[in-house]
């Protein structure tokens, strides 16, 4: 099979690696269709930035994102039957061999590949209101317009939140108001308070979904959330930055409005007695596939560039210069 291998910074290679000729009794065997460029993570570990915790060393695998059809299964498995297809939070390679019992989902009917691709993405947009707490009603601010926010932008619409877009791009802007935000603002506007004050009817912005790197996009999100509100953070603030020239915790936006910084990470909390991880990641992807089977989500709108998988370095290099034009990406494995 062929794989993505970051040997360094901007050092992408597709390599041969060898598979096993035969399955144990609960794994399965997936040939991908294509697989989806998560840019700013990706970005971050192709450029070099500082290591995450937990990731791997160079030589390293990338990507997350894997639709493909289950092609061989084990005499174990239930789950899973040759012909599913599948999406797997795994990486950019043409093939891979799983435990039925890892971050697989299967592709529901009526869901299209270029949808279903972004399922474990659009799941982390979704955990960001629930780890959050989210209350139908509320007024939420998304701050970054990348796949990931644009996805939080079009999960709220359908979970009842007043969803207001906050980004530095006017085509990133126009992109949320397609997927449905109720609201956009730039972030560099000099009327921002006075914008949101009038979008929220006086009531402040009570969640923030913070989806971008950037310093100043973390700064964005603690000023423009209310007294007493809560900034969900699904980037990884600071990353590949210059050293900070404020404090982050600077009393004035933390502890005197008395906000909550909520990581997005993990699972989220549930308030009654189950059988055990109610909304586990798992459970999360299913819910925003059955949202893209009914075609009330769809990623595929986002896509700005289809490209074969020998292209791959190429794509990433786009990201690396920040293209403003470039924001879904996927990858074609079909000749692999």
């Amino acid at each position: 099979m062929k794989i993505a291998i970051l040997h360094g910074p901007r050092d992408l290679r597709i390599e041969e690696q060898s598979l096993p000729d035969e399955l144990e009794p609960r794994q399965l065997r997936v040939r991908t269709l294509i697989s989806a460029f998560k840019i700013g993570t990706d970005r971050g570990n192709y450029e070099g930035a500082e290591r995450v915790p937990g990731a791997p060393d160079y030589p390293r695998w990338v990507g997350d994102s894997n639709l493909g059809v289950v092609t061989e299964v084990g005499e174990a498995v239930t789950r899973f039957h040759a012909g599913d297809r599948v999406v797997g939070n795994k990486p950019h390679q043409s093939e891979y061999i799983a435990g039925d019992h890892e971050a697989i989902v299967r592709a529901p009917d009526g869901a299209a590949d270029e949808d279903a691709v972004y399922g474990w993405l659009y799941g982390l947009s979704s955990l960001c209101y629930r780890k959050a707490q989210f209350q139908p009603g509320e007024n939420v601010a998304v701050v970054g317009l990348g796949v990931l926010g644009l996805g939080a932008v079009a999960i709220g619409r359908e979970i009842g939140a007043n969803v207001i877009a906050v980004g530095n791009s006017s085509a990133r802007i126009e992109m949320a108001r397609r997927v449905g935000a109720n609201s956009t603002v730039m972030s560099s506007d000099d009327e921002l308070p006075a914008r949101l004050d009038d979008l929220t009817r006086g009531r402040g912005v009570d969640l923030v979904i913070l989806t971008a790197n950037p310093w100043p996009a973390y700064r964005t999100a603690v000023e423009i959330v209310r007294p007493g509100g809560r900034v969900a953070v699904v980037s990884l603030p600071g990353r590949g930055e210059e050293p900070l020239d404020f404090n982050p915790l600077d009393m004035s936006w933390f502890y005197i409005k008395g906000i909550s910084l909520i990581a997005v990470s993990g699972q989220a909390g549930y308030l009654y007695p189950d059988a055990g991880a109610r909304f586990e990641r798992t459970a999360e992807c299913e819910f925003v596939l059955s949202l893209m089977a009914r075609q009330r989500l769809q990623p595929s709108k986002l896509i700005t560039h289809r490209l074969p998988y020998t292209e791959m370095a190429a794509a990433y290099e786009m990201a690396l210069r920040r293209e403003k034009s470039m924001l879904g990406v996927i990858f074609d494995w079909g000749d692999a």
